[in-house]
């Protein structure tokens, strides 16, 4: 079973703005996220964070960025909220 993956707007704007390499490969790693968004299974560096009382997702991806993400399982939806550099990411959620 496939999931559906929703990016916001302000993810998408992100993306315009970064060059062609660097989009192209969150691209392709939120791709993955059609498969099997859950951590531990399928591919990319996964993991699960109760983020503001929600269990929320993050994916790293290289060294360089972190989306964070839903799973909306009756939907069969994943939902990416946020892409931010991977060292504000380790600031705002304390890793």
């Amino acid at each position: 079973m496939t999931y559906k993956v929703l990016i916001t707007t302000e993810v998408q704007e992100i993306l315009q703005l970064l060059d062609g390499k660097s989009s192209s490969i969150i691209i392709k790693n939120i791709r993955k996220l059609k498969e099997d968004p859950y951590p531990g299974r399928g591919s990319g560096d996964k993991e699960t964070l109760p983020i503001k009382g929600k269990m929320r997702y993050r994916m790293h991806i290289g060294r360089t960025w972190t989306i964070f993400y839903s799973i909306l399982e009756e939907e069969k939806e994943v939902r990416v909220s946020e892409l931010i550099p991977i060292d504000e990411a380790h600031k705002r959620y304390g890793y």
